[in-house]
């Protein structure tokens, strides 16, 4: 599943922020933007393969809330970054390396206990995420963080419900949950990395720092691999580059089909 744009066309951002922090938001936001857009397309790849027709349902809704999420983010993205590029110049327009998404979002969605893994991951820094951006000084940003904070709580229900689920379930269930989690939690770390630009955008108060949720992500995905009568991994690596644009082997077939429509017809318009 692709973007589709209805959105109107990029224009200056009403509100630009200072020359000083505009290009490091524009590149913060692309690698928030590029979370949810990556992380979508892995999900709609589930699409007519879930293991029920309601999940074929919850995992297609989710993906489509994710990206809203990147619509809203690479809008804005391309609005600071002074280049003028659309949503879909973003999504569609760039090669591999130039997608900054971390690499939890782009792994293989393996079997649907890996899936549960992932999300499981990923929904609760969002959530934590985006309700510190709630609060944050610009006021369309703080309202995206909002809303985008609501729609994830859902996602992460929806993954503590099935951890918790598989955990408790079969033997082989038990089993695939507990595979799962030890495939994906090396790459979490990734999610609380601070570097210079986010130092310098937290520093101005611009946006939250996320390696300051990393201790009350562990105690809340604790909880849940606990009720589920698992452990959380403790893996002896941690995964690094995404941000930096450098991505599993898995990722260059991902956005190709994410981009097939657009690499056959450059230019077109529907």
């Amino acid at each position: 599943m692709s973007i589709t744009s209805d959105a109107p066309a990029a224009r200056p951002d009403p509100r630009p922020n200072g020359p000083s922090t505009a290009p490091d938001l524009a590149r913060h936001l692309l690698r928030l933007g590029d979370d949810a857009l990556v992380l979508g397309q892995r999900l709609c790849q589930w699409i007519t393969r879930a293991p029920t027709i309601d999940e074929d349902l919850a995992l297609s809704n989710i993906a489509l809330d994710l990206i809203g999420h990147a619509r809203a983010l690479l809008t804005r993205a391309g609005r600071l970054d002074g280049t003028g590029r659309t949503e879909d110049d973003l999504a569609y327009g760039r090669p591999d390396r130039e997608f900054t998404n971390a690499l939890l979002t782009e792994l293989p969605n393996g079997d649907f206990a890996m899936t549960v893994a992932r999300q499981l991951a990923y929904t609760h820094y969002a959530v934590l995420y985006y309700e510190a951006l709630a609060h944050c000084a610009d006021p369309d940003l703080a309202a995206f963080g909002a809303r985008a904070a609501k729609e994830v709580a859902y996602h992460r229900l929806h993954a503590d419900r099935w951890t918790v689920t598989l955990g408790r379930g079969t033997e082989v269930s038990a089993r695939r949950m507990r595979d799962g989690l030890e495939r994906v939690w090396p790459y979490t770390a990734e999610l609380f990395e601070e570097d210079e630009v986010l130092r310098r955008l937290a520093a101005s108060g611009t946006v939250p720092s996320p390696a300051s949720l990393r201790e009350t992500w562990l105690g809340q995905v604790t909880e849940v691999v606990t009720g589920a009568g698992l452990t959380v991994p403790r893996p002896a690596w941690s995964a690094t580059g995404g941000r930096s644009g450098l991505h599993t082997e898995e990722f260059g077939p991902l956005i190709a089909e994410l981009q097939s429509v657009r690499r056959q017809f450059p230019g077109g318009t529907w």
